[in-house]
């Protein structure tokens, strides 16, 4: 019998994976849990570091939620079919895609497939930084290639057609998925539609993966979102889910849709599900049948949702712009992504030379709770940071606008009145940053 020996030198960790030793929680979750205990234990936090959707989920979803509370069955691993063929109808409205309940897959989270996209794609992952913060981690613990590509702050943190042919040119056979993820998590941007035909143009050249994380789609402030699979439907994997534009991310469901050249990686992928989490929750997956089916009520709510989002962006853009931080306007989303470079010497007399402890010194100092660039594959010395505006209640904020006439969007008074944690905590931040020691 194989026995561990009581020696003092002992550690479990001599059988961690190797991939996986020294890890810490993402971000995200980690500064959540911190500014929760923080506030259990007496502190005033604004929370600008989870990007949790501030509004609820629409009724006629959780309506429907109810309805089938009592479904307890294990559902097929690739999905409820209803689901598949009401998620495949809606990229056909939507985006024009001519996809099938064949070509989709729904898992526990769109975060897990993309884990699962990575275990079973044997090939590089290509991360165009500023990006969500769980793309590399999950590369990662799987031992794959990361291959950053840092954009720039002049082209709106934005991957451009020249950055993606430099790299996949000197090696052009070689396997990749390439993340695009527009409205962008942490700027906010997106992307115009001359620059998705080129970045489709140079990834059909070199037959690259493309991963369309969409998550943030519907919430495009005008409504006009582009999935990049118009342009390069055979290699596009389009990524959404229930999370950010239905406000349900604990519900923890996520879609891929794969153009039919690629379904042995969708046959893959439930291969490996079904060897893991089986099936998503079944009265979720029905209800979500709801959501993606669509309808008037959950348009209206959306239409109001990007009223406010947009209103308030832009409000925080013009607040940090005022003050002389540099800062993309945002497309869509509900994330700003300044840059406080240009305080480099005043910070640096206060002790600050890095983003890391920027956020930290900012959370002791004022109770605001923001992610260090660092997390999202920026250099530490850069002074940047991800504001996420979601702090307030949406429930209140949507019957608000709901008697604005429609052509007045909110103003200040709104916003100081409906989401005041986020209006306080950007009057906290932009009045801390210039600060001199």
């Amino acid at each position: 019998m194989h026995r561990i020996a009581p020696h003092a030198e002992y550690s479990p960790d001599v059988h961690l994976n190797l991939n996986v030793r020294g890890m810490r929680p993402s971000a995200t979750v980690a500064i959540n849990e911190q500014s929760d205990r923080m506030i259990r234990e007496g502190r005033k936090v604004i929370k600008f570091g989870l990007g949790q959707s501030p509004f609820p989920v629409p009724r006629p979803v959780t309506d429907a939620l109810r309805h089938h509370a009592h479904e307890k069955d294990y559902l097929p691993v690739r999905g409820l079919a209803p689901l598949r063929a009401a998620v495949a109808d809606y990229f056909r409205r939507r985006q024009g895609l001519t996809s099938t309940e064949e070509d989709v897959i729904v898992g526990p989270g769109s975060k897990e497939l993309m884990f699962l996209l990575q275990l079973v794609y044997y090939g590089d992952l290509v991360v165009p930084t500023p990006c969500w913060v769980s793309y590399a981690p999950q590369a990662t613990i799987l031992g794959r290639q990361i291959r950053w590509l840092p954009t720039r702050r002049e082209d709106d943190w934005r991957l451009t057609p020249a950055q993606l042919d430099a790299l996949c040119c000197p090696d052009p056979d070689r396997p990749r998925i390439v993340i695009l993820n527009y409205p962008n998590n942490p700027t906010g941007g997106t992307y115009h539609l001359d620059e998705l035909r080129e970045l489709a143009r140079v990834a059909r050249h070199y037959r690259v993966v493309l991963l369309s994380d969409e998550i943030y789609g519907e919430l495009h402030f005008r409504g006009q979102h582009v999935s990049v699979g118009r342009f390069y439907p055979e290699g596009t994997i389009v990524s959404s889910g229930l999370s950010k534009w239905c406000g349900a991310g604990g519900w923890r469901l996520g879609v891929f849709v794969f153009p039919p050249s690629l379904r042995w990686l969708l046959d893959g992928m439930a291969a490996v599900a079904s060897e893991t989490y089986t099936s998503t929750s079944a009265p979720i997956q029905y209800a979500a049948v709801e959501a993606f089916r669509g309808g008037m009520e959950i348009e209206r709510h959306l239409w109001l949702s990007r009223r406010i989002l947009s209103a308030l962006g832009r409000f925080c853009h013009h607040r940090l712009a005022e003050v002389g931080a540099l800062v993309t306007k945002p497309d869509g989303a509900f994330y700003l992504f300044p840059d406080f470079s240009p305080f480099r010497e005043t910070l640096a007399a206060r002790g600050i030379a890095d983003d890391r402890t920027l956020c930290e010194r900012l959370l002791a100092e004022t109770g605001v709770a923001m992610l260090p660039g660092q997390e999202f594959g920026r250099r530490p010395e850069e002074l940047t940071a991800r504001v996420a505006l979601v702090c307030f209640d949406g429930i209140w904020a949507l019957a608000a606008a709901e008697v604005l006439p429609a052509e007045t969007p909110p103003d200040e008074l709104f916003l100081r009145s409906f989401c005041a944690p986020v209006v306080e905590g950007m009057d906290l931040l932009c009045e801390w940053i210039p600060r001199p020691a």
